[in-house]
């Protein structure tokens, strides 16, 4: 059984109209560092701490937009660079925008595309004060991307909170790289804090600067300075270590504003979760939960479990002892481990149910223990728990 007690998932998030939003976030608790809050959008209520599942193309891969609400999700994410590409924000929008085109009718991010392009090193063409030019993943054609045109592919495509185009490097670059990364992303910032929005979007800043402290202290200040909605921590996940990446989310979280969200761009694993709260961080996304599901492992208080391994054949056990997702209170891990095994499409869709109902529900739990104070003992107990590993065959 999961530490601490279940919340309700009936809540998660309340439709604002757009002639009444109120674009502003609200801080409810704070524990230590660890904060709750309530950010309004033009589609709901989201409350923080926050979990958004990734929806790249427009859809949480093999689920079901009723089904991510059902699992808890307030807000999802999807992706300003590939929805350019395939289809193009002009079809998405003449098919009545975002959140008619794909189904969800909650809380909507649009990531800026930055990371895809400077994950793909070898496909950027020139990189200069205007913009960066790049071959597209789909077919190699030359594109460029501008703080004005990424500003107006979210603008089109009508998504809630929408992020700017920043430069991210990995965590091997040059300080010179950084250097100019911090430069341009700021310089690229003070465009886009003045481009049109759609009706209640949002816009976040991003701040860049990797582990450095003078250059991540640096870009905190010249992004806060921007009226942003909300402000992200960039630029980490990259390749640094765990011990360097939170060390770094410590110190600069107490940076940025006390009244606006704090987001962590590409972090979902359970101790990831927990330990980036902890430092005061409100939302967070990542592909791993359903990422996870598709090479046949399940997100458990016992660990992460292959259901490819051969003990579990004739497991007649849930995924997770007290687990309430779809899977767990109707399945048997030696029957998700057959579907794994013989490729059927519904043993990838129970375990994506799963281990997002997991995720969520961890975050849930820490935004209910936030509420009531007892943050710290959660965390050291889920910790506690999480650490211990999966349990000896039956």
């Amino acid at each position: 059984m999961a530490p601490e007690a279940p919340v309700s998932r009936r809540d998660v998030g309340r439709r604002c109209p757009r002639s009444t939003l109120l674009s502003a976030f609200t801080l409810t608790a704070t524990d230590g560092d660890a904060r709750a809050g309530v950010l309004r959008t033009a589609h709901g209520e989201i409350r923080t701490p926050a979990f958004m599942p990734v929806g790249t193309k427009a859809t949480v891969k093999g689920l079901h937009p009723d089904e991510v609400r059902e699992l808890g999700a307030a807000v999802v994410l999807a992706n300003s660079y590939h929805l350019h590409f395939r289809p193009g924000e002009d079809v998405v929008e003449g098919l009545g925008g975002l959140h008619a085109f794909s189904g969800w009718n909650g809380p909507i991010l649009t990531d800026s595309g930055g990371f895809q392009i400077f994950s793909l090193r070898d496909t950027i063409l020139e990189l200069d004060d205007d913009g960066v030019a790049f071959r597209s993943v789909y077919d190699g054609a030359s594109a460029r991307f501008s703080p004005e045109s990424v500003s107006e592919i979210q603008r089109r495509l009508g998504s809630d909170i929408a992020m700017c185009l920043d430069v991210c490097p990995p965590a091997d670059s040059t300080r010179a790289e950084l250097e100019r990364a911090v430069r341009l992303t700021t310089s690229w910032a003070r465009r886009q804090v003045e481009a049109p929005l759609a009706p209640g979007q949002l816009r976040f800043g991003i701040a860049q600067g990797s582990t450095d402290p003078e250059l991540r202290r640096q870009s905190i200040e010249e992004i806060s300075a921007l009226s942003f909605d909300g402000y992200a921590l960039g630029g980490l996940a990259v390749g640094e270590s765990r011990e360097e990446m939170l060390d770094c989310v410590a110190w600069s979280t107490p940076l940025l504003a006390v009244d606006k969200p704090r987001y962590f761009m590409g972090i979902g694993d359970p101790v990831g979760i927990l330990e980036v709260v902890a430092r005061g961080v409100d939302m967070f996304d990542c592909v791993l939960p359903t990422r996870t599901a598709r090479t046949g492992s399940a997100l458990t208080w016992e660990g992460r479990l292959n259901l490819r391994n051969a003990r579990f054949a004739t497991d007649s056990r849930p995924l997770d002892e007290g687990c309430e997702c779809p899977a767990c209170t109707r399945f048997s891990r030696g029957y998700i481990r057959h579907l794994v095994t013989q490729s059927e499409i519904l043993g990838l869709r129970l375990l994506s149910l799963h281990n997002l109902w997991f995720v969520l529900d961890l975050t849930a739990r820490a935004r209910a223990a936030i509420d009531r104070g007892t943050f710290s003992s959660f965390r050291e107990d889920a910790l506690s728990r999480l650490a211990r590993g999966p349990e000896e065959e039956p």
